[in-house]
């Protein structure tokens, strides 16, 4: 194994886009996103991706192979779904650093990837120096969901010992097609919140 980190930012992150739909579609089929996603559902939610110069896109490597993904970009860049609450709330969205996905494949978890997914996209926003925050969101299972695995454990203990919190009062609802649904349906989503130091 041969494990590299990097960061591409702006306009370097438009060819790996393809990889982070293909990541997307692979890994959030698992629970608790159960994603049956498509190209076409990716390119239109991967758009803002591209709008916005001060994207950065957190790459993990075995060789050539990407094995996992993070990304993140300026909230105000993102859709009304994601926007609307914190506008709700009185926090302005000129403040707030969005984390989209922390995609790993399975063979290289428990690696400590995934906090360094954390601080280099925190060490991005911290670079731009006009956040207060960054913020992320996880989608909301009920704890009898029928396609819950035996032994399933959330990641709410990795996202606080990171510093985030959960904030209630900030959801948002997103549609997508479940495994095994003909049709997309809502879920509810919550956010979670870190003040940058």
């Amino acid at each position: 194994m041969n494990l590299i980190v990097e960061s591409l930012a702006g306009k370097e992150i438009r060819p790996c886009i393809a990889e982070l739909a293909r990541l997307r579609m692979e890994i959030f089929r698992d629970f608790p996103y159960l994603y049956d996603g498509d190209m076409a559902y990716e390119e239109q939610y991967l758009a803002s991706y591209l709008r916005s110069e001060d994207t950065v896109i957190v790459l993990a490597k075995d060789g050539d192979d990407i094995v996992g993904v993070s990304s993140a970009m300026p909230l105000e860049h993102e859709t009304a779904e994601v926007t609307q609450a914190f506008l709700e709330a009185g926090i302005p969205l000129s403040e707030v650093f969005y984390l989209g996905e922390s995609l790993l494949m399975p063979a290289y978890r428990g690696r400590g990837l995934g906090h360094v997914f954390f601080e280099m996209r925190e060490a991005y926003a911290r670079k731009l120096e006009r956040f207060r925050y960054c913020t992320f969101f996880a989608v909301q299972r009920p704890d009898d969901h029928p396609m819950r695995p035996a032994g399933y454990k959330p990641l709410d203990g990795f996202w606080r010992k990171r510093g985030y919190v959960p904030r209630p009062d900030l959801r948002t609802f997103y549609s997508w097609k479940d495994v095994g649904e003909a049709a997309e349906t809502k879920k509810p989503m919550m956010f979670w919140l870190k003040e940058l130091k």
